[in-house]
């Protein structure tokens, strides 16, 4: 009956390991329309400020802020979604007198990061000169300091649960059997109290983001757990505790049933064990799900990268823990012996382990880096550097125990030394690899909270002239072509006339076909494509609130002669 019992939730475990709960995201949200437009003066008030996004964002993360001039609010009522377009936000206005008003607004994209951008409109017919707003600005990162903490500790506890789970089941096992007094009861303690800690730091994870991204309080939990699956970013942390919970309870499972003293696994051991590792790999699939590798192409590898990376990564940390523990809790006659044999299977497997995370990594920083020094360049990058050295440093200290450590714990072993000076150097290398994982996973809790450098990075170096910020009057030559821009006020979120004089070897280039096209440089986002007007000679025209944020932008101006071959030509406009 016990037997008939243990198999039972064995076959639970297992089923247990089956589930997989998939996550979208999306690229950052940006604004493609607003009513009314930007810089526009207008005869009559409206009743309402409408924003067009290029996809659905939640009006319970968005703001948007009417002010006049002595900065009093001038909306009536809380944001709202446009019935007849869901990609549509709609605040309703107080009747509104002659005179300039600032919009600000900010909104949540669907994969957790904040946009925001500002612009003035005017109620006429004679509003006078705009007066110099006050620009409101709200963090348009996701890397507040409590959600940094906050998102390691989930990361840390995670990865250190079913890292743990690996070593006592697949490295330490053997251990309990072949040496005399050993339990492996404290390894598994070790992994219900990581899991407990993994249960916990998720959803408070997800409390203190929802909070960020709301303008709430982290305590106002009543307010924000109904907020928690509105985005899939939320979704997505929603369904990592459901998958991680799993995990935990195949795992206890797993362990329950488990008799190391045994060589052989029965079949409701394997079944447990199988389940659980499903779980497992079911939960560090999550996260890339809902994070970068999700947004990047192809996204079927970039996602496998980004599972290869936490899996080699958990195993390594889990076992750098569980084998510290086995150290301070191996009775002191067993201590050589135990980590004679244990040390030599952990250091094969973190061997494996490292290479996967070093070409996963290597591969994933390639695919979400369009240029070599996007890596000093930009935050992202930089962030990738300080995880690479971290591990570097880690790397070293294990290149320590495998080459050095590992052959003399065996070699005392083999001739009954005391190995008390190799037991001692394994400790200091284990722990000091272990604090470096640990910081580098702090490191790329910051990475995951970064935005991935835009695809147009890549262009740069390519462009005939740089311009801004404000006003623009440049001259650039491209071989026997000239180009005279000028952009004005060439301000984010406003209304930008962009004017272009083409000259062939001097002379006007008329009746060409000129496309320009604007790719946002400092992250990822929709480029927006405008047909230029031959307003005269050779001089092509074209206005719209195309820079809906500040930062550096890649004007590509796409010109099909009349006769001749098409050609392009790039210049990097820095608005704000």
């Amino acid at each position: 009956m016990r037997i008939a019992r243990r198999s039972v939730f064995a076959v639970a475990a297992a089923a247990v390991g089956l589930m997989l709960t998939p996550a979208v995201a999306s690229a950052h949200a940006y604004l493609v329309k607003t009513v009314p437009t930007p810089g526009a003066v207008l005869d009559t008030p409206p009743p309402s400020i409408q924003l067009t996004f290029d996809e659905a964002v939640e009006p319970r993360f968005a703001i948007i802020s009417v002010t006049d001039a002595r900065g009093v609010q001038q909306i009536t009522a809380p944001v709202s979604r446009s019935p007849s377009n869901p990609d549509t936000l709609i605040v309703p206005l107080k009747h509104l007198p002659q005179g300039w008003y600032l919009i600000y607004w900010r909104a949540i994209s669907v994969d957790g990061h904040p946009v925001q951008g500002a612009y003035t409109f005017a109620v006429g017919p004679s509003p006078g000169p705009p007066p110099q707003f006050p620009i409101p600005h709200i963090s348009e990162t996701a890397t507040d300091t409590n959600l940094l903490v906050a998102r390691w500790a989930m990361f840390l506890s995670v990865m250190v649960a079913i890292g743990l789970f690996v070593f006592r089941s697949l490295i330490a096992r053997p251990v309990a059997r072949r040496v005399e007094g050993v339990s492996l009861r404290p390894l598994s303690i070790a992994f219900l109290i990581a899991a407990l800690v993994g249960l916990i730091a998720t959803p408070v994870y997800l409390d203190v983001s929802t909070a960020v991204d709301s303008l709430r309080s982290p305590f106002a939990v009543a307010d924000l757990v109904p907020l928690f699956r509105v985005t899939a970013f939320g979704r997505a942390h929603v369904d990592l505790e459901l998958v991680f919970g799993l995990f935990v309870v195949a795992a206890a499972i797993a362990l329950w049933v488990d008799r190391p003293e045994r060589e052989q696994r029965s079949i409701a051991e394997l079944l447990a064990m199988i389940g659980a590792l499903g779980a497992a790999a079911s939960a560090l699939l999550i996260p890339g799900l809902a994070g970068h590798a999700a947004q990047t192409a192809p996204r079927g590898l970039a996602l496998t990268l980004d599972w290869l990376h936490l899996v080699s990564g958990s195993v390594w940390l889990g076992g750098l823990v569980g084998l510290l523990l086995l150290w301070f809790t191996l009775p002191t006659g067993r201590r050589l012996a135990g980590l004679a044999l244990a040390v030599p299977r952990f250091s094969a497997v973190a061997l494996v382990s490292v290479l996967v995370l070093l070409a996963s990594g290597t591969w994933a920083s390639i695919l979400h880096l369009p240029v070599l020094n996007a890596l000093w360049t930009t935050s992202y990058g930089q962030a990738i550097m300080v995880k690479v050295v971290l591990l570097a440093a880690a790397m070293v200290l294990g290149a320590i125990n495998l080459l050095r450590t590992k052959p003399r714990l065996v070699a005392a072993n083999a001739e009954n030394e005391s190995g008390d000076s190799a037991v001692r150097l394994l400790r200091r290398t284990i722990s000091g690899e272990m604090l470096l994982v640990t910081c580098a996973v702090f490191a790329a809790a910051v990475l995951s909270s970064l935005a991935p450098p835009a695809a147009a990075l890549a262009q740069l170096g390519s462009e005939i002239a740089t311009v801004g910020p404000g006003p623009v009057v440049a001259t650039a030559h491209d071989g026997s072509y000239t180009f005279k821009l000028r952009a004005t006020p060439n301000a984010p979120a406003a209304e930008n006339s962009f004017s272009v004089e083409i000259l062939k070897n001097g002379q006007p280039l008329e009746g060409a076909d000129v496309t320009l096209t604007f790719e946002m440089l400092d992250m990822q986002m929709g480029n927006q494509e405008y047909q230029m007007t031959e307003t005269s000679p050779g001089v092509y025209t074209h206005s719209a609130p195309a820079l809906v944020m500040a930062g550096r932008w890649g004007l590509l101006f796409s010109v099909t002669p009349k006769q001749g071959s098409p050609f392009s030509a790039l210049i990097v406009d820095h608005a704000g």
